[in-house]
């Protein structure tokens, strides 16, 4: 089964020292957001865990404690856009994530690395034109450290609209647009342009619009087949590989003003001040009247099958 460790919040840029003292305890465990008395806890162990699924915008938190994570695949996903500060308040500086997405492209090897370049928003200087430059100058500068990028059109959640009325998704048009010249800077740098719960019409430009990050997508990562049971997805259309998350939602402090996990900034502050780096859980501790269930883990790897790096 796969541990997944940033849809919700970005742990590693946060709360590393939670991450990896939950590592050290071998044991995680994390609320039900539909039913916030209901505590599924997961064993953080190989033997039952194929794979840590990380997400992040900043790995360097993990970076200097990696040896930590060795005895575990991995599959990392590191968000780099084209934003400034008037976007992405508290991210930090672009050459400063490239240069932590190389060095931990040397530790799990390119395989096991991917950008996202999402979400994708017009707004002001963030035209047409932009991306398709940043873009170029991001996949050279990471040419030969990952063979996967993803991208995805701004969606217009709730909490979007309320929080940043200002932005605006591409048209039809301008994803075409997009979608065409990013195939042929991926091409050009020898990547994959993925697109995540995208129109499967961008195919044609040589995008592969399957998902981000589906079964074949993890085998090729932690180099092994999975025998996957039946999972509901939480997205229609969506084929990805998306349970068993440890974060929570409202607890990200990079406070981007595309964010679809926060409500608004003072409930994360709020939030942000009940963390316990000692805690089992993210954010607070165990309550007396809260239901813990132990997740029923199961290795999917099948095994004798592993996929031959040749």
């Amino acid at each position: 089964m796969i541990i997944n460790v940033g849809n919700r919040t970005d742990i590693l840029a946060f709360y590393s020292d939670w991450f990896y003292n939950r590592i050290d305890e071998e044991y995680v465990c994390s609320r039900n957001p539909f039913n916030p008395k209901k505590v599924i806890k997961y064993r953080l162990d190989p033997e039952v865990v194929d794979c840590l699924a990380f997400c992040t915008k900043n790995p360097k938190p993990m970076l200097d404690r990696f040896s930590k994570i060795d005895k575990f695949r991995q599959f990392w996903f590191v968000t780099i856009t084209s934003y400034g500060k008037d976007i992405e308040p508290n991210v930090p500086d672009k050459k400063e994530i490239i240069d932590s997405f190389k060095k931990l492209s040397d530790y799990v090897g390119p395989d096991s690395v991917s950008v996202r370049y999402d979400p994708i928003l017009i707004y002001g200087k963030y035209d047409i034109a932009w991306h398709i430059k940043c873009f170029d100058k991001l996949c050279e500068s990471l040419e030969g450290y990952t063979h996967d990028i993803v991208i995805s059109f701004l969606d217009l959640y709730e909490k979007v609209k309320k929080n940043a009325p200002e932005l605006r998704p591409p048209s039809k048009e301008e994803e075409d647009i997009l979608a065409k010249e990013f195939g042929i800077i991926g091409k050009k740098y020898g990547m994959t342009i993925r697109g995540c719960l995208e129109d499967a019409r961008l195919s044609k430009y040589g995008l592969d619009m399957r998902g981000c990050m589906t079964k074949e997508v993890i085998e090729k990562a932690i180099n092994a087949k999975l025998k996957v049971p039946t999972i509901q997805s939480k997205r229609e259309g969506c084929s990805c590989l998306l349970g068993n998350e440890i974060g929570e939602y409202n607890t990200c402090m990079h406070l981007c003003k595309y964010c679809y996990a926060n409500y608004s900034k003072e409930v994360v502050i709020e939030n942000f001040k009940k963390h316990n780096k000692n805690s089992p859980l993210l954010i607070g501790n165990i309550e007396p009247d809260d239901e813990v269930v132990e997740s029923k883990q199961k290795s999917w790897i099948v095994d004798n099958n592993q996929i031959s790096l040749f």
